[in-house]
């Protein structure tokens, strides 16, 4: 499928921005932004990108970004640290209207960014493309809600290609992993929930850009279903974090803590808003946690680059460049760092 316009939806993101960078370099002509935060970034001059402040739950606000579109990615989301009636009608409420606008006008391809988050806590791994839905917290259930829409619109005939990342990272992600960036930057050890011997898959931002270009690009009859996308080289939480602290260059160690009192706490922090950790964070961070990728390797002849390591490297190596930029600026996105509460005290014990 030839790609001239592309919509992408929550373009001002973390992941909007790499997509767009990654669209434009594989020749994209035009592309739309459509996101309820400014879109900051140099690309903002240049005449192809056109960008409209606008909500992806505004149906009248889609419909016009949508009208001329070959294809829509829709990568908006309301990220667990927002309200659950954010969280609901962002995912759900936005997908329905991204459909429905590129039903109205005949645009050919939608690729929608969903979450392992779908799968809840599984006891099995990997996990499959085929495996229980189960959810975990608001922003898990509402993303299975948003796959059901999906669903319904394939069954009335179009092509909606579903992509399940893991946590993924890279340039221009800060969120919860600035908060183990700034340990490690500034020569402490970091704590870890458990042993840290569970391996748990994360990927690199720019292997979700050529997943989400292949789903663009290839025959709708090999895109138009659900794909778990991962790094495919990962070791334990321990080893792949350590590769941080190695980078850093103070000779600190991850340091493991018993889980339970340790989730305790952090139940009662978050509680109190004196933690940004939230549930889905805290309460997988000791379990195992990798699903599948051979469906998106057979169907798409995807291949991930980067390991584990090498992600979390390259994500530090940018937050270290840029340190400056965004220092002294905390929110709830990806793209600022989380404020650490009473967590920033605690570094100093380690």
């Amino acid at each position: 499928m030839a790609i001239g316009k592309v919509l992408v939806t929550g373009g001002s993101g973390f992941l909007g921005i790499n997509l767009i960078r990654n669209l434009r370099a594989k020749g994209v002509s035009e592309i739309r932004v459509l996101d309820i935060a400014p879109f900051e970034y140099p690309e903002a001059s240049e005449p192809w990108l056109k960008f409209t402040l606008g909500d992806v739950r505004d149906a009248a606000a889609v419909d016009r970004c949508t009208e001329g579109c070959d294809a829509v990615v829709n990568t908006a989301a309301a990220l667990p640290l927002y309200s659950e009636e954010d969280i609901r009608t962002t995912e759900v409420d936005g997908i329905r209207n991204v459909l429905a606008a590129a039903k109205k006008h005949g645009v050919e391809r939608v690729v929608q960014i969903s979450s392992t988050a779908v799968y809840g806590v599984p006891k099995k791994h990997p996990i499959y493309e085929t495996d229980e839905l189960v959810g975990v917290g608001p922003y898990g259930h509402a993303k299975i809600e948003a796959e059901a829409v999906c669903r319904e619109a394939r069954a009335a005939g179009q092509t909606v290609a579903v992509i399940r990342p893991k946590s993924f990272i890279g340039p221009e992600r800060l969120g919860v992993f600035a908060l183990f960036y700034d340990w490690a930057y500034t020569g402490h050890g970091f704590p870890m929930i458990g042993k840290g011997d569970n391996r748990y898959q994360l990927m690199d931002v720019e292997d979700l850009d050529e997943a989400i270009w292949l789903c663009l690009t290839l025959p709708a009859g090999k895109v138009n279903t659900e794909f778990n996308t991962g790094a495919a080289e990962f070791t334990t939480m321990r080893e792949d974090y350590q590769a941080v602290l190695d980078r850093a260059g103070h000779g600190k160690k991850i340091r493991g803590l018993p889980v339970k009192p340790v989730v305790a706490i952090l139940r009662i922090l978050e509680k109190l808003h004196l933690s940004p950790l939230y549930p889905w964070v805290y309460e997988t961070a000791s379990t195992e946690s990798f699903v599948s990728i051979e469906k998106a390797q057979r169907e798409l002849g995807w291949q991930p680059k980067y390991s584990n390591k090498q992600a979390l490297v390259r994500n530090y190596d940018w937050y270290v460049e840029h340190l400056e930029e965004f220092k002294g600026k905390t929110g709830v996105s990806h793209r600022v760092p989380w404020k650490q509460g009473l967590l920033a005290a605690a570094k100093w014990f380690f």
